[in-house]
């Protein structure tokens, strides 16, 4: 039998056939095999191939084989990603707001190729990408690198910040001043990537929105803040700050409706104490960074939920309730 030019790469698209066009529910044959093979330009005959699966098994690739009436069916069983876990891969590309558009359609391409083209059509079905809120910055990316090689070489990073104007176009802020700060951690919250830096400067821990990042820079001096880090706990920053706004620290006392524990929970975890204070209401002190967007979370649980302390927390949710009904008459 003559050889094709690609006969020395048979086994490797042998294994291509077999990824793409099986899975569990999808099986080949062998005359199927071999005639796939021949679009590729190899020749190949039943042995050959028969002992190349045997050397794909022992290479780990888990090839089943079953006979159905008279004919032999070859298809691949487990593979390294479930198709449960490429769907939790898209959902988690397509709904990431940082991630532009152009970019997210990219890593879900590349998410199909990981399944067989079967089950790549039912990764397909829940891409609605285009519509979707996205970030314009296309740098996300390499900002997100330059901040992990600074992290890993304890360098501190400066870089220029900007903000959307009304004309829709980027406004540098502080007048494109460069920030020099010590990042220590990357947080994806509130549909953002953050970096969490100390700043020197200010002498406090602050977070910035990594697409509103612009040409990042190491300074090549060590970074500062270890102190203030020792201790650090992103899940419990996460908590305090609402849509990751700043503000100063507070212990606030909440009375709520027994029906709101859940509510609560989600937001600031299972650690809390929940106070009974009689049959349908409790009472939960919560550490958190009072901010508007603080007090209208609050608010948007409706009359079940209620700011009992400090006083200057009550007095600043009065201000915004007079404030709301001045703008709204």
């Amino acid at each position: 039998m003559a050889k094709g030019s690609n006969q020395k790469l048979k086994i490797v698209y042998l294994m291509k056939i077999l990824l793409e066009q099986t899975d569990e529910t999808h099986s080949i044959s062998m005359p199927e095999i071999i005639s796939a093979l021949e679009q590729y330009g190899i020749t190949a005959e039943r042995k050959s191939i028969y002992n190349d699966m045997e050397s794909l098994r022992q290479f780990g690739m888990d090839i089943i084989g079953e006979q159905r009436d008279r004919t032999y069916y070859y298809h691949v069983g487990k593979r390294q990603f479930e198709l449960a876990e490429l769907k939790l891969l898209v959902d988690s590309v397509q709904s990431a707001k940082f991630i532009t558009a152009k970019k997210s359609n990219e890593l879900i391409k590349k998410i199909e190729s990981l399944a067989s083209q079967h089950e790549a059509s039912q990764l397909q079905r829940q891409v609605y990408v285009a519509n979707r809120i996205k970030t314009m910055n296309a740098s996300i990316y390499y900002n997100v690198d330059a901040i992990h090689a600074a992290i890993a070489a304890n360098e501190q990073i400066c870089f220029q910040y900007f903000q959307w104007n009304v004309r829709k176009e980027m406004e540098l802020r502080h007048d494109g001043t460069y920030y020099h700060v010590s990042p220590w951690a990357l947080s994806w919250d509130d549909e953002n990537y953050y970096m969490i830096a100390y700043d020197s400067a200010a002498g406090k821990i602050k977070h910035f929105r990594v697409d509103k990042m612009l040409r990042i820079e190491s300074t090549k001096e060590r970074r500062e803040g270890r102190e203030q880090f020792r201790e650090f706990d992103m899940a419990v920053y996460a908590r305090k700050m609402f849509g990751m706004y700043g503000g100063r620290e507070e212990i606030v006392k909440l009375r709520c409706d027994n029906s709101l524990a859940g509510a609560i929970i989600d937001r600031f975890g299972k650690e809390i104490t929940i106070m009974k204070e009689d049959e349908q209401h409790f009472t939960v002190n919560v550490k958190v960074a009072v901010s508007k967007q603080f007090i209208h979370w609050v608010m948007a649980l409706g009359d079940g939920a209620k700011i009992i302390s400090p006083d200057s927390v009550v007095a600043e949710v009065k201000e915004e309730i007079h404030r709301l009904t001045k703008q709204y008459g």
